[in-house]
């Protein structure tokens, strides 16, 4: 019986610390313009234009999430997240241009999203150069396995699946698994 009371005082503990916590990172990132749908909780997450930012409803985010809009301020947002998404630890979301994640995605730890690159002219230092930045679509369904990266221009269509650590260099049909550096179709979904 102990076991049962102690369990029971970890879970409400935790389940209340963290909503506690989440109301006041939800106010505060809402005043900076950020959206955030009902019944998302917001964990620890680090960020730089929060106005860049749209979270739909019933999302489940975990810890150190990376919102970077990388560039001077302008009108967002430029990452947009629909509902019932689950976004895992790490996850980084590098953009200039813009990511879109659909309805009922499944976005494992350390997932990075980076919808731009550099130039590589020789005159001048690659620092300074700005490269191609295109749109990044996630539709609705889709699974991306732990550590892969989705890389500019990308669509990956309804319900298909990224295996771990690939990387993503062209769009993937839907239903349709895919993995590997850089990432090739593996099978289909039955």
């Amino acid at each position: 019986m102990n076991k049962l009371i102690e369990k029971t005082f970890f879970f409400l503990r935790v389940k209340t610390k963290n909503r506690f916590t989440s109301f006041f990172r939800v106010k505060y990132y809402s005043l900076q313009g950020m959206k955030i749908g009902r019944g998302t909780y917001l964990p620890s997450i680090k960020i730089t234009w929060p106005h860049q930012v749209k979270i739909g409803n019933n999302c489940k985010l975990e810890n150190n999430i990376q919102f970077k809009f990388d560039g001077i301020w302008k009108n967002g947002p430029s990452i947009i997240i629909e509902n019932n998404v689950f976004l895992g630890n790490n996850v980084e979301f590098n953009v200039r241009k813009s990511v879109i994640i659909k309805n009922n995605c499944l976005i494992a730890s350390g997932v990075k999203f980076i919808d731009h690159d550099h130039g590589t002219k020789k005159e001048e230092l690659i620092n300074k150069q700005h490269g191609i930045e295109h749109l990044i679509t996630i539709n609705d369904d889709v699974w991306i396995g732990t550590n892969a990266i989705i890389l500019k221009g990308v669509t990956i269509n309804k319900g298909a699946v990224v295996a771990a650590s690939s990387v993503v260099t062209k769009s993937i049909p839907a239903n349709e698994i895919w993995g590997g550096i850089p990432a090739k179709k593996i099978s289909e979904r039955k």
